[in-house]
């Protein structure tokens, strides 16, 4: 029976910034839905891709700041 590798932090926290962000953008627009100009300057088929950069860009720096774990070496 082999064991999992153990999920690092960076993994764990840029998981729940993703999480968390995601959940706060979406209640966001939906304590705003009345107001349509929120994202009103960009175009219908557009605005899904750039909202979702959002949460992206929180995901991807909460990964690079977070504290690496070594691993140790693998046999060949």
């Amino acid at each position: 029976m082999t064991t999992a590798a153990p999920v690092e932090k960076k993994v764990t926290a840029a998981s729940v910034a993703a999480y968390l962000a995601s959940t706060g953008l979406l209640a966001i627009l939906a304590a705003v839905q009345d107001d349509a100009r929120l994202v009103g300057w960009l175009p219908d088929g557009a605005a899904p891709f750039v909202l979702a950069l959002i949460p992206t860009a929180i995901t991807f720096v909460s990964g690079w700041a977070a504290k690496h774990s070594p691993r140790r070496p693998t046999s060949a």
